[in-house]
């Protein structure tokens, strides 16, 4: 390893398996701790070699896969701002060992390895949209990729370099969220990704499509007969995150950047697609202007002023009106328009504002006339918003109805409000879609904000929503009361002796198991406690899958939230789950401490450190103080504890009650279905 190799905060975090915020506070509490050696204030970069002997000089362990010794290798070849072509160079590398794994064999031993791997991996991915320039990456990190590709296989060994690349540069790149590519790609109809990792036979390749003027780039052209689209393609293809999930079909992409444009094609090539990308601005250079595609997916650029306004004045793509200057987004659109063939799909992603500037109406206006938009869907709060459009067939009759959704507060429901809208457009589509009259938009703002066209509450259910919750209010009201806790002033104030949970745990009486540092926590068969059960007190409700490593949770344990402002915790009633990121577990001599006193103590430490000006970013648990009183003292603390805890769980609920009760009011007495008593 070079001496000029570096780290980030991340990659320091893998390598002790820690978490990224163990980092910060190992920088905060020790004076040894490395200095930065490059990257900004906010990104700093340590040497890799300091970090190793800190790390041993600290007694704390690591270790450094093959995966992260070939990123340090990379990273230490060139400098920062040629990271990116690094990245491409190698996983041009990756490409030529899926295809011809027999000739890096030979080119290894060979007189002149460098000059003779030069030439066969350009011949080998000669159908890469820009020429790589081999000589970025030395013969030693050659042999070090291809240790990584047969320990993983080539694919998956360059998806581990795309991460790490993305993560360092994650303030110069804008990668479309997972959750809402994958979304795009099951709207339109993209069959899932085969879970095997298995690679083709040694000495197989994969050929390269021809250009987009064929027979599948036709404006005839049917679906694929397994079900998904026969040609997908994406005009802003980034780093080809939204063609990655369209396996079966062939794909075509367009970037601006030629290191984008590397980077996607290799991803993309990588996984046995037949991908046929090109390098340049789609606006000012189409390089498929015969295209017409099953499906068009995009995430283009937002808020660009210099897209091409005044050259691209005439051009024929502008069916439904010249895009004004400040609105980019719209002459995407209309690109994506007019590379789909007629019938096929278009899925854009879109700044919330482009539903509502003034300067897009009439292009707005011509789209819903045109048939064209069929959906605006609002993915996250603030944006971005999906537009679904769909170009008209000769002949076709204009849809009525056009369908809006908020899914601000969660994607469910999403995909089934679509699939039921596509296929009757004069239904009402379920909830939370909604389907809004063309005609009713056509107004001064042509205003297509779903949040402004919510789907209203029905008379009776919203009536009676609002009974069942006074009601319940009323009742919750009631019981706070009964809920004060058995605390009282003493005679007199007194002292106690205390220790702390560091020499609770030298004595053998207190056992801490910190949390993993990452975990999948929305999938698997394995119930998990995570940090928001902890602090709402409510039961374990992540999933994981079965694996060694986890934490068991057993009756009497105390967990604790690692984050001070929470400073939730509280002692396990029912075992069996596991223990969930940002949690410390506290195992007890139950017979020498009650569970209860501890989670107070724990409890009053973390809100104490949230408070304003306390001085405290975060709390070290062996440091917190405990008071050395007998079992039985302890036992009538931890009840008053726990009957605080418990009122303060009835206060949330109630507070929750109390606000849903407001909304419900205001709406109904805005929406007239409530009116004033008397």
């Amino acid at each position: 390893m070079g001496h000029d190799a570096t780290l980030n905060a991340g990659d320091i975090a893998r390598l002790a398996d820690v978490g990224r915020a163990a980092v910060s506070n190992w920088r905060r509490r020790y004076d040894d701790f490395p200095q930065p050696v490059g990257g900004t204030a906010a990104s700093p970069l340590f040497s890799l070699p300091e970090v190793e002997d800190w790390l041993r000089r600290n007694g704390k362990s690591y270790e450094m896969s093959l995966g992260d010794r070939a990123w340090q290798r990379l990273r230490a070849a060139g400098d920062d701002l040629r990271l990116g072509d690094l990245v491409a160079c190698a996983g041009a590398f990756l490409l030529y060992l899926r295809r011809d794994p027999g000739g890096w064999k030979a080119v290894t031993r060979s007189q002149e390895p460098a000059k003779r791997l030069h030439q066969a991996a350009a011949a080998a991915t000669a159908d890469l949209p820009v020429p790589v320039d081999w000589s970025l990456v030395d013969i030693r990190l050659y042999r070090l990729l291809a240790d990584l590709a047969a320990e993983q296989g080539p694919a998956d060994a360059f998806e581990l370099l795309c991460e790490r690349y993305v993560e360092a540069h994650s303030r110069r790149l804008s990668v479309t969220r997972a959750d809402h590519a994958e979304l795009m790609a099951r709207l339109a109809g993209a069959r899932p990704a085969p879970r095997s990792r298995a690679e083709p036979a040694e000495g197989s390749s994969e050929p390269a499509e021809g250009s987009s003027e064929g027979a599948e780039g036709s404006a005839g052209v049917a679906g694929d007969p397994t079900g998904g689209p026969a040609t997908v393609f994406d005009p802003a293809c980034g780093v080809g995150a939204l063609l990655l999930p369209f396996t079966g079909a062939r794909v075509l992409g367009q970037e601006s950047g030629e290191t984008a444009a590397l980077l996607a094609a290799v991803r993309l090539l990588l996984r046995g697609v037949r991908a046929d990308l090109v390098a340049g601005d789609s606006l000012r250079q189409d390089g498929f202007p015969e295209l017409r595609a099953d499906v068009v997916v995009c995430d283009p650029p937002f808020n660009e002023r210099a897209w091409g306004h005044e050259e691209l004045t005439g051009d024929p793509r502008w069916e439904y009106g010249l895009p004004p200057r400040g609105e980019s987004e719209l002459a995407w659109v209309q690109h994506c328009l007019a590379r789909v063939r007629p019938g096929g799909l278009v899925a854009i992603l879109m700044p919330a504002a482009a539903a509502s500037r003034r300067p897009g109406k009439r292009i707005r206006g011509n789209l819903l006339r045109g048939g064209a938009l069929r959906a605006v869907l609002t993915l996250a709060a603030g944006g971005p918003d999906l537009w679904l459009l769909r170009r008209p067939e000769v002949g076709e009759r204009p849809p009525s109805q056009v369908l809006m959704l908020d899914a601000s507060d969660g994607l469910t429901g999403v995909e089934a409000a679509w699939r039921a809208f596509a296929a009757d457009p004069e239904g009402e589509p379920p909830a939370p879609g909604r389907a809004v009259r063309i005609i009713d938009l056509l107004d001064d703002e042509v205003d297509l904000s779903p949040a402004r066209h919510r789907r209203p509450p029905d008379e009776p259910d919203a009536v009676a929503e609002f009974g069942r919750v006074r009601e319940r209010f009323a009742d919750a009201a009631a019981s706070l009361t009964g809920a004060l806790p058995g605390v009282a002033p003493p005679g007199r104030a007194r002292e106690l002796p205390t220790t702390t949970i560091g020499e609770l745990v030298r004595a053998g009486i207190v056992t801490i198991h910190p949390g993993p540092p990452k975990m999948t926590t929305d999938a698997g068969e394995v119930p998990v406690l995570t940090a928001a059960d902890v602090v709402a007190g409510g039961p374990p409700s992540g999933r994981a899958p079965a694996g060694a490593g986890h934490v068991v949770l057993a009756a009497g344990d105390v967990v604790a939230t690692v984050a001070t402002g929470d400073g939730a915790a509280r002692v396990v009633a029912e075992p069996g789950a596991v223990l969930g990121p940002q949690l410390h577990l506290y195992r007890l001599d139950r017979d020498r401490l009650d569970p209860d006193f501890l989670a107070g103590h724990l409890r009053h430490a973390g809100a104490s450190a949230a408070r304003p000006y306390s001085g405290v970013s975060r709390v070290d648990a062996r440091r917190v103080r405990v008071p050395l009183l007998s079992l039985a003292e302890q036992r009538a603390y931890g009840r008053a504890f726990r009957e605080l805890l418990a009122l303060e769980d009835r206060l949330r609920a109630t507070a929750a009650l109390g606000e849903r009760l407001v909304r419900l009011g205001f709406d109904g007495l805005a929406g007239g279905h409530l009116r004033p008593e008397g």
